[in-house]
């Protein structure tokens, strides 16, 4: 439990308003009472802004020396006591004007704030707006501050600060939780004067990537100086061996803790960052308060309120003997809750390293409760850095890389390619339109409809004849997919289609792009109905709604929708997307990619486990018969045990190789674990 008790003073102010003389009574009180509003609503809006310069000068200066201030000493004391408080969020009601006499209202209102410790609620308060020879003033006194605080009394605070929740993962493996990080800090008395005072803050500038200007304002307040350690730098990774027996003179090394992600970059865009709430995030939320540590992205954001917990402690008015007079408020900390992912730490770094620093993702699940075990995403930044602050410089090289390393990759859309043949495949089977027993009888590696298709032809990789539904899918033949979706017609299977649940959105903690089957409400033509039955077209899904929509073929046709945080409500499951039969015809047939000596996906052969899977090429490009860029997918699943499938995406596949490629490692951890 950390306390920190806090003794602050009293506070105090002048106001003056003008009285313009009038000619009649009615004249008269009409600008009495216009001027005692416009001060009564000075007074409101210098509370809701904080401006206790402003407010001082509604108060008359008889009423402040009364109470033993000055305006300058009373305006310091606000400041002191309501920063002390991490005030924000002002809010002043029920104010009321009672007229005494016609030089003297009786103003009364009531204040509500949120501070570090909870919310202050409906403080009530009440002065006198007198007529003055310098116009129309409030009297002041302390407790103006808090209601009964009189003479000499003090403010005490002791605060009670809650500790953020951890974020684990489904082993209960820490990947959000509480670190000592380094903090470099200087002794102004041991960096010399003169010529060796700037020798050495040019060594520590050289030392800690910091600029001269930089430390020589750490070191600017009067504060600093003699023998206080200064901070100037909290450090993301600690300093080695080596270099703290090297530390520049005048450095010291300080411990802070802050929050800490083991995982760093491999976890980055899921878990997100945590940082000092902005005058922005508090004006979205009123709970929140100057310098509180709150989620800044990912998790650590939507889950906030839950990790976040609330400060505790209690805030008193004392008097000179120590005895408590009034407790203003009183709140027990709570600390925020640990929560649980559904997430593998290690398959999460494994996918993340096999991702080799380039473009692309990859998520796995459980499929029969849709748990997730990777969201992983490539490139990536490091979130320590961001939370003990990163520079500028560092900033820029994230925010200028063309690789968008803050991009969450499994939640961008992406066409899908071939991978969504498995789909077209179960809602042909479902509408029978086609049967395992059904062969085309097509010639060549390019098809069109007819002539009205111009210069458009359909293309394939390897040429066969005739090919069946098996065959068709271990080749990845799109004439054949093409053909079925046009035999299908539009009608068919777009209906098929809307049982996964296009633009629909997903019940999860991370922000998710709805998929969607075109641009319009139809195909509009034959060329885009035949591309999106093998996976091209208008076709946009995020590889975690693309991983939710393949759940069939492992569930006997159930979709099962993803789930992200251990005992949150997710979607019940939608049955009967696809008959049981057809979703088994399709995982059968996704056997030969693995198994078969020239699948697409051999490579991954596993000799005590029966995998299936499925390969998808997107190719994103002007016009026909030019050189796109490439997506490349892939499908895998555990047939025989159904204990994880999962889907990786490699962009820019000529440069940056397939996915196929970057799925070996994490496929044998997950066949030796799961």
């Amino acid at each position: 439990m950390k306390m920190n008790r806090k003794i602050i003073g009293i506070a105090s102010g002048i106001v003056v308003v003008a009285l313009a003389g009038g000619g009649s009574i009615v004249a008269y009180q009409q600008s009495v009472k216009k001027q005692v509003n416009s001060a009564t609503t000075e007074l409101k809006q210098a509370l809701k802004k904080q401006d206790y310069h402003q407010l001082m000068t509604l108060f008359n200066k008889q009423s402040i020396e009364a109470a033993g201030f000055t305006k300058e000493t009373a305006e310091t004391k606000y400041q002191t006591i309501f920063d002390a408080l991490n005030v924000s969020g002002i809010e002043v009601t029920e104010v009321k004007q009672e007229k005494q006499s016609k030089d003297n209202y009786k103003v009364s209102y009531k204040v509500s704030m949120m501070t570090s410790m909870g919310e202050i609620k409906d403080e009530a308060y009440q002065t006198n707006l007198i007529k003055t020879d310098d116009g129309w003033t409030f009297d002041w006194s302390p407790s103006l501050i808090f209601a009964e605080m009189s003479g000499n009394d003090k403010v005490m605070i002791n605060e009670e600060t809650a500790s953020r929740g951890k974020l684990l993962d489904r082993n209960g493996v820490e990947l959000a939780t509480e670190h000592d990080y380094q903090q470099v800090g200087v002794i102004p008395d041991k960096l010399g004067e003169g010529t060796e005072r700037k020798s050495n803050i040019k060594a520590i500038s050289e030392a800690f990537d910091l600029s001269v200007d930089t430390i020589e304002s750490f070191l600017a307040p009067d504060w600093a100086t003699g023998e206080v350690f200064v901070p100037l730098k909290t450090l993301a990774k600690n300093l080695s061996e080596e270099a703290l027996s090297n530390l520049p003179k005048g450095v010291m090394i300080s411990s802070k803790e802050m929050r800490y992600y083991p995982l760093g970059e491999a976890s980055a865009q899921l878990l997100g960052y945590t940082g000092k709430a902005t005058a922005e995030d508090i004006e979205k939320n009123p709970e929140l308060t100057a310098d509180m540590i709150i989620g800044k992205s990912g998790l650590e954001a939507s889950l906030d309120e839950k990790l976040r917990g609330h400060n505790g402690g209690t805030v008193q008015i004392e008097d000179e003997e120590g005895e408590v007079k009034r407790v203003i408020l009183a709140n027990d900390k709570q600390d925020g809750e640990d929560i649980t992912l559904t997430i593998d730490s290690k398959a999460q770094q494994i996918a993340f390293d096999s991702l080799n620093n380039q473009p692309g993702s990859a998520v796995v699940n459980e499929p029969s409760t849709g748990e997730l075990l990777v969201l992983a995403s490539s490139p990536s930044f490091d979130p320590n850095q961001m939370t003990v602050g990163i520079s500028a410089e560092d900033y820029d090289k994230y925010q200028t890389n063309k690789d968008l390393p803050f991009i969450e990759r499994y939640a961008t859309s992406y066409a899908p390619g071939s991978t969504f043949k498995t789909l077209t495949a179960m809602i042909a089977l479902d509408a029978n339109k086609l049967t395992p027993e059904d062969s085309l009888s097509i010639d060549g590696l390019k098809w069109q409809k007819d002539d009205s298709w111009g210069n458009y032809y359909v293309t394939r990789v390897k040429e066969a004849s005739p090919v069946n539904l098996e065959t068709a899918l271990v080749n990845s033949d799109n004439i054949f997919f093409a053909q079925k979706t046009l035999e299908m017609g539009e009608k068919t299977f777009r209906t098929g289609l809307e049982k996964f649940d296009f633009n629909e959105s997903l019940k999860l903690p991370i922000a998710v792009p709805k998929a969607s089957i075109s641009n319009e409400d139809s195909f509009n033509s034959d060329i885009l109905l035949a591309d999106t039955g093998y996976g091209q077209g208008e076709l946009l899904i995020p590889p975690v709604t693309q991983l939710s929509m393949y759940s069939p073929l492992m569930n006997e046709g159930t979709l099962v929708y993803p789930q992200l945080v251990k005992g949150q409500e997710k979607t019940p499951d939608k049955k009967e997307v696809v008959s049981k039969e057809s979703a088994n015809i399709v995982l059968n047939d996704l056997v030969g990619v693995v198994a078969n000596s020239d699948g697409y996906a051999h490579e991954l052969f596993q000799p005590n486990k029966t995998i299936a899977a499925k390969t998808g090429t997107a190719e994103i490009k002007d016009k026909q018969d030019t050189t796109g860029k490439e997506n490349s997918f892939l499908l895998f699943m555990d047939k025989d045990d159904k204990q994880f499938m999962g889907l990786v995406l490699s962009e820019d596949s000529r440069k940056n190789g397939t996915a196929v490629s970057k799925t070996r490692t994490l496929l044998d951890y997950l066949v030796e674990h799961y």
